[in-house]
């Protein structure tokens, strides 16, 4: 099994590539702009969505659902980082969040 590598939020770039894999109320009540999203359990059947040839930086809320996708994806070929901490660390770092239900965007 190949080590999982993680990243800080700190350590994303303005052009990262992120995927939230947390479900889809999670997401509607806060995300980041430009994350593609599709949760851990439709990860396999939506693997197309992603380009194997670019590097995915994996989040979700704490950093467990991202750990299980990143050592998946890494299983199947991708370059995949997990976002340590997660939307929770991402919010405490007062990184821009957007929400999908007309609220004030929160971490759930």
């Amino acid at each position: 099994m190949s080590e999982i590598m993680n990243v800080t939020v700190g350590d994303l770039g303005q052009d990262a590539v992120i995927l939230d894999v947390r479900d889809d109320y999670e997401w509607e009540a806060g995300h980041i702009e430009g994350a593609l999203h599709i949760p851990l359990e439709q990860l396999p059947e939506r693997l197309d969505d992603l380009d194997p040839d670019t590097d995915v930086n994996v989040i979700c809320r704490t950093g467990g659902r991202s750990f299980r996708a990143t050592t998946w994806l890494t299983e199947n070929g991708y370059t995949a980082f997990n976002v340590a901490g997660g939307m929770g660390a991402w919010f405490e770092a007062d990184k821009p969040m957007i929400a999908e239900n007309g609220q004030t965007p929160r971490v759930l």
